[in-house]
């Protein structure tokens, strides 16, 4: 009875506006919907300051592991008969940290996340900002010749951005570098924030990296090559984009030899790299595409191309999978003796595979 006269205190004036469309037949939606008060659900203590919801199996539990965000209440999903695997981590994780656990039924669920793909997981939790990068945080490369820094001028939709994280953190991308400012202090692009979205997007990645912003990267940029690190921009394939009297070299990303300290550097969705950065320069990859194109199609979306130009550098380094022996990897799956003893190759929780269809049910 709690319950419901809470509802009932906190959604008066929308229980009158909903009467009149139920009379009408209409169902309520947009709006309304969004603003309705969940019955079983109370509402956050003001106390707990600014929140936003994360959702999806793995970027909560990736984000309960880190630790890195305050966390309010943990969401799952009611009306399953036990929960196991990665749901009874969450659910022992969030136990061991005394985070209230809540059981929302599932359209209580669509309707909290605006219909979002949540697997029957939310978590309400502080917001993950990046880490500001200063003039006083060691850059010189060190003595590895292969380490790969990932520089992103102005991405602007989440999915991208949280693709391309995802790619980063799965082929050992050492950092990551946003920039939301050019170096007089002007706006640049509304770059996107570290949104549940992204997270989602990165299937939790962007919850264990490090990610860091500066205002100043062409600065940066600059900074870093004089310490010894190879500064390579990205373009289309070559076009009237790119200049042929350009003073910097275009490659593809098949023949760069990755043998000293990169620094990849991915531009906007709409506009590439801007004019300062691509100055900055040192080399220019290009992906070559495989038949003739016709104009318009010159270059791919932002994050398929990261994946492609990442594996191309990463896939030499010292160690990567592809250098073992084939035989190693690709086991007969008719020899159970052989699938039991050949090596397994480690995968990131919530990073793996996995099924698809159980993910997207939730199951």
């Amino acid at each position: 009875m709690a319950l419901i006269s809470t509802w009932r205190c906190s959604g008066r004036l929308l229980t009158r506006r909903f009467s009149g469309a139920a009379r009408r037949g209409v169902r309520p939606g947009g709006e309304e919907l969004s603003r309705l008060r969940l019955d079983d659900l109370p509402t956050t203590p003001r106390s707990e300051g600014r929140l936003e919801l994360l959702f999806g199996l793995s970027p909560c539990l990736l984000a309960l592991q880190a630790a890195r965000r305050r966390v309010a209440r943990l969401l799952l999903q009611a009306g399953r008969s036990g929960l196991q695997g990665e749901r009874a981590e969450l659910l022992r994780v969030a136990e061991a940290r005394d985070i209230p656990v809540l059981r929302p039924r599932r359209k209580q669920l669509d309707a909290l996340c605006r219909y979002q793909v949540h697997q029957g997981v939310c978590m309400e939790a502080s917001p993950l900002q990046p880490l500001p990068w200063t003039e006083s945080r060691e850059a010189r490369p060190g003595d590895d010749p292969q380490q790969l820094w990932l520089v992103l001028e102005g991405l602007q939709d989440p999915r991208n951005l949280g693709a391309v994280l995802r790619s980063a953190h799965f082929l050992g991308v050492d950092k990551v570098i946003t920039s939301r400012r050019n170096r007089h202090g002007r706006p640049l692009f509304p770059i996107c924030p570290l949104t549940p979205v992204v997270s989602k997007a990165s299937a939790g990645a962007m919850e264990v990296m490090d990610v860091f912003s500066t205002d100043d990267l062409a600065g940066f940029i600059q900074a870093t090559a004089r310490q010894g690190w190879l500064v390579v921009g990205t373009v289309g394939c070559p076009g009237p984009e790119t200049s042929p009297s350009s003073e910097i070299p275009v490659t593809s990303c098949l023949e760069f030899p990755w043998d000293r300290p990169t620094l990849l550097v991915l531009g906007n969705e709409g506009s590439g790299l801007s004019r300062e950065v691509q100055a900055s320069c040192q080399l220019l990859l290009t992906i070559l595409p495989g038949r003739q194109l016709p104009p318009g199609f010159e270059s791919l979306n932002v994050s398929v191309a990261a994946g492609i130009l990442l594996h191309s550098i990463c896939s030499q380094r010292k160690g990567f999978p592809a250098e073992r022996k084939r035989g190693q990897l690709l086991q007969d799956p008719q020899e159970p003796s052989a699938m039991s003893k050949g090596p397994r190759v480690a995968q990131h929780p919530g990073l793996s595979s996995g099924s698809e269809k159980e993910r997207q049910d939730g199951g």
